[in-house]
């Protein structure tokens, strides 16, 4: 059985694990006011929040409902759109209808739920982070002028918070209904019942967060009975051991996100992260579903060939290790064995003398897949390259580390020329193809344009 508290309401369930929540909440529990919209993550119509107890605090995190299997909720808490409603509107909605912030509607819910995920987050209580909460929600009618200006009303309000309980100050000020104040008990006492349990299942067949592979095998997957690594707990967290940082393959990109010891050895990982996707995908990505999804512009697995990563793998009797440049054999193609689990992924942490940069051009800021990313850690000498990994998606049938453009890097100094000379040898190891996000031809000025970005981002150069 499945079980997990619906609003207010507790569920148990044995329908199949595969299903997607959204399907769940819709057509067997009636809850019509999440929209059905892309069924893709793009459009944020779908959107719902999920509260779990960790370190017995009761946190909530936006998720797109659509690309959510049932099985990831176990335990937890989901809250619609119906579970924000009381007699009256609440202080979002209010600012949604004062600020005509809503027009044909139908989106509407997937903003006032993102919203409500903004205050129950415990963030600060600022305009910019009212607006990223709704980073992955889209209108197709207003401009998003007047939705700025509710969320910026929202944040308003919420700034009498202070250091009080979210959900105290939330309930007392009747953002939420009155019942929210009992979750917490009530996910203890579900917590207690299941004694950290998954749902039964015999199913070989793992999943992480599901945000790609939802997308292309939804029919296959609805029916299927998966074991789920999002809530391994094994698989979980972000550790440091000597000079490496160790990641759980279910760490998610939010844990990335919001890793003090990652925040401390990349100065600019905020603005990395936040090019990859948006806030409620972000929530439900896990790090080994990026790299085992194998795509040739997964953003984390650029990310992660620039900084060398080494990848555990376990059968369950034995591990081995395997370099990340050497798990793509070929398009979809690992290194892999059909019962293997990817449990660990680790790199060493950037000395003080390294850079690191993160580029990514798209159609969108957020939500879309890359035309073209590329990472590049380097390590310098005065103006010499000592050391240096750039990695390129988009422009192969697997995700790319330019080798021979490193080895010729390394020992030349960072000049227009040298950083020319360079592009030149990329442009002979890619092989990129015209598609829907840009031609071939495109795609290799893309790569050139992010070599150069590189540099002159992360050290601050001008041409000379």
């Amino acid at each position: 059985m499945i079980k997990f508290i619906l609003n207010n309401k507790d569920i148990a369930t044995s329908l199949p694990p595969g299903m997607v929540l959204l399907d769940f909440v819709r057509y067997h529990q009636h809850l019509t006011g999440t929209k059905v919209g892309c069924n893709e993550g793009d459009c944020g119509a779908c959107t719902m929040l999920v509260g779990e107890l960790n370190n017995n605090e009761l946190r909530y995190r936006s998720l797109t409902s659509c690309l959510t299997p049932l099985g990831n909720v176990h335990g937890k808490h989901v809250v619609t759109i119906e579970g924000l409603n009381m007699e009256g509107l609440n202080p979002i909605q209010q600012a949604m209808q004062d600020e005509s912030a809503t027009q044909c509607g139908f989106c509407t819910p997937g903003f006032v739920v993102s919203l409500a995920g903004f205050c129950l987050s415990g963030k600060s209580a600022t305009q910019q982070n009212a607006i990223a909460a709704v980073d992955g929600n889209i209108c197709r009618c207003t401009g998003y002028k007047s939705i700025e200006r509710a969320a910026a009303k929202i944040a308003h309000l919420m700034q009498a918070r202070q250091d009080t309980d979210p959900i105290s100050f939330l309930s007392a000020n009747r953002f939420l209904p009155g019942w929210f104040a009992e979750i917490k008990q009530r996910l203890y006492l579900l917590g207690t019942e299941l004694n950290g349990q998954s749902h039964a299942t015999t199913a070989t067949e793992w999943l992480g967060g599901g945000t790609d592979v939802y997308v292309q095998k939804h029919d296959s997957l609805k029916d299927a009975a998966i074991r789920f690594l999002f809530d391994d707990t094994r698989l979980k967290g972000i550790s440091r051991q000597g000079n490496r940082c160790i990641i759980g393959a279910a760490a998610t990109v939010t844990d990335l996100y919001e890793s003090p010891l990652l925040q401390q050895h990349f100065p600019r990982l905020n603005e990395h992260i936040k090019l990859i996707s948006s806030t409620p995908i972000r929530n439900i990505a896990t790090v080994g579903g990026n790299l085992i999804n194998a795509s040739p512009i997964g953003d984390l697995t650029i990310f992660l060939l620039a900084l060398d990563a080494v990848l555990v793998f376990s059968n369950g009797d034995q591990q081995r290790e395997i370099p990340l440049r050497k798990l793509y054999k070929g398009y979809k193609n690992l290194d892999r064995q059909a019962d293997e689990q990817l449990e660990t992924i680790s790199f060493a942490l950037p000395a003080s003398d390294t850079r690191f940069n993160f580029e990514k051009v798209s159609k969108r800021t957020n939500l879309d897949i890359a035309s073209v990313n590329s990472a590049c850690c380097y390590t310098l000498e005065g103006n010499q390259i000592q050391d240096i990994r750039i990695s390129a998606g988009g422009v192969a049938p697997i995700p790319k580390l330019l080798e021979q453009t490193n080895a010729f890097l390394k020992g030349q100094p960072i000049t227009e020329i040298s950083i020319n000379k360079a592009i030149a040898i990329a442009q002979t190891e890619i092989a990129p193809i015209s598609d829907a996000r840009g031609t071939a031809d495109y795609k290799r000025l893309l790569l050139g344009q992010l070599i150069k970005a590189h540099f002159i981002t992360a050290l601050q150069l001008t041409d000379h």
